[in-house]
Parts: C-alpha cells; structure tokens; sequence
C-alpha cells in the first residue's frame, strides 16, 4: 500500500476551512493536513491530506466520504489531485532543512547540528526514522517546556511517555531525572525509534519501551502506578482512553497533555473531570495547546 497525497485547491477562506474539516475528519488515524498558498497571486490556496497505506481509488472514495458534508454536491470537484507518492522516509526528508529548536534548556537537533548545544543545554538529538515527534512543533515544545517546570519542583518515581513518537519526551525526562521512564506507542516503528533514539542520547538503559494497542494492555497495570505521564497524540484517543488511561496512575498523580488544538480544551478538561482530574496548567503555543492536570491534594 502506498501514501496517497489528495490535494484540493480553493479561495484562501475556503481551503482554510476545507483543512480545518480535513483535521477533524482524519484525526483518529492521525493522517498529515497542510494548507498553503498556491498561486502567485495569492488568490488560490490548496488543503491536502496524506492518506497512508492506501490506494489512489481507496484514498479518493475515504476524502469522498468524509469530507462530503464540506464539499459541493458531496462529491470531490474536478480540479481534485491525487497523487501516489514514493517511498521516502518524508519525516527524515522533511529534517534536512530544519534548524534546532530550543525549548527552555532543551535543544532539538540532527546529528548536523550537535555543535549548537552548549555546555548549559541538554541537547536531544533526534534521528526521526519513520516516527513523528521531532520537536518542531508547539505541542512538542510546550510538553517539554512543561516537564522542565514540574521537575524543577517535585522528584517523580514512576514515568511514562504514552504515544512516545521518537521517543523525544520520555529521553528528557531521563536526562532530566536521570531515572527510569517507560515510553510506549502503539506503532511498532515508533517504538523501536524511540528506543533507538534513547541509546542516541545516552539514555538507553533508562528508557524502557514497548508496543501496546492501548492504555487498557496489561502491562500498564502491571509497572504502573504513575505518579506522571505526558501523552501528546490527539484530542480524540485521550478523551477515548480517559478512564484506563486514569486507571494505572497513582492516586496523586500528574498528566501532561498535548497533542490539543485550543477548542479542544473543554472536551478534555471534562473527560479527566470524571476521573478526578483539575486543571493546573494551560499552555499555549503557536495555536496548540499543552494542559497539565492533577488529582490528589497536593501541588506538583
């Protein structure tokens, strides 16, 4: 199967919230969204979507199907491109160009890159493979800005990166704690990418990893309880998985949560309201949110 790029072109104000549909409608499978401008004169815009694992006549009847409320007639329009794309490794491809990215001590970097990080940084080098979660991104960013100001406060014991990516929140955690941290996703691919990248940094006898399809897999259970985890995947997995999610941790507890546009803020504050959850925190970068969250009657 292949990665089908389906691209619309439309008005700015249309394309705008062509993708905006295209988001909400494609969000559980996490497939990529852009917008951008694409004519010279600015007046015609285009909303695309990467449709993994899939053919051309699959991915055209999915766009279809979901975007048909947002579509004339229900049907894609003529002017509709739809191409197969290559096999290349898009995240490692899309790094090339990508300077460091600096969150409170931490900097982001390729291996191009590790002469950026001074002796006062904590450099995570982030080789990306075929995971996403490099850091050029404000719900990366402000999770790690976030982990620097709990740890600042309070020692934790048990950790966890839940959905991990490359693995780049649980490698500073380790090298913040200098403890074990567990990071678990539900990609096989990402797994092994983070683990690799946690050898990388040096952490990799400190990050241990494993694939699960879920927060309900016995072996949260098993290692847990968490006193905290950071989660930054989507809006609609984390309100899905509130309850097992809040199950394996600790009575007195932290949850980072990202992964959030702004208008998501509400759904997710009510999900982990049931489970015993207040709000401690909100972070806003770049249009993404980071909300960090407490049970118990103490102060992280």
């Amino acid at each position: 199967m292949a990665t089908i790029r389906v691209r619309i072109p439309r008005p700015e104000a249309e394309a705008k919230a062509l993708s905006e549909a295209m988001e909400a409608v494609f969000e559980e499978e996490g497939f990529p969204v852009a917008v951008f401008e694409s004519s010279a004169d600015g007046k015609t815009w285009t909303a695309e979507v990467l449709i993994l694992d899939s053919s051309v006549n699959d991915a055209r009847s999915m766009a279809e199907e979901r975007l048909a409320p947002y579509l004339d007639g229900g049907v894609l329009p003529q002017n509709v491109e739809l191409d197969e794309l290559p096999e290349i490794n898009w995240v490692a491809k899309s790094l090339e160009g990508l300077k460091p990215v600096r969150a409170g001590r931490f900097i982001v970097h390729g291996a191009h890159d590790r002469d950026v990080v001074s002796k006062h940084d904590i450099g995570l080098e982030i080789e990306a493979a075929l995971a996403f979660g490099t850091g050029h991104h404000g719900t990366t960013a402000g999770c790690l800005l976030e982990l620097q100001r709990l740890l600042q406060r309070r020692r934790y014991h048990r950790m966890l990166d839940l959905g991990t990516g490359t693995g780049v929140l649980a490698i500073a955690l380790a090298k913040l704690t200098h403890q074990r941290v567990w990071a678990t996703d539900i990609d096989p691919i990402a797994t092994e990418t983070a683990l690799g990248n946690a050898e990388l940094n040096g952490v990799g006898p400190l990050v241990k990893g494993f694939t699960a399809a879920g927060v309900d897999d016995r072996r949260f259970a098993e290692i847990g309880p968490f006193d905290l985890a950071v989660a930054n995947i989507l809006a609609k997995p984390l309100v899905k998985m509130s309850t097992h999610f809040a199950a394996v941790m600790a009575r007195k507890s932290v949850l980072v949560l990202s992964g959030l546009r702004i208008e998501d803020g509400p759904r997710i504050l009510s999900a982990y309201a049931q489970q015993g959850y207040r709000l401690e925190r909100r972070r806003e970068i770049d249009g993404w949110l980071t909300l960090t969250l407490v049970r118990g009657n103490w102060q992280p």
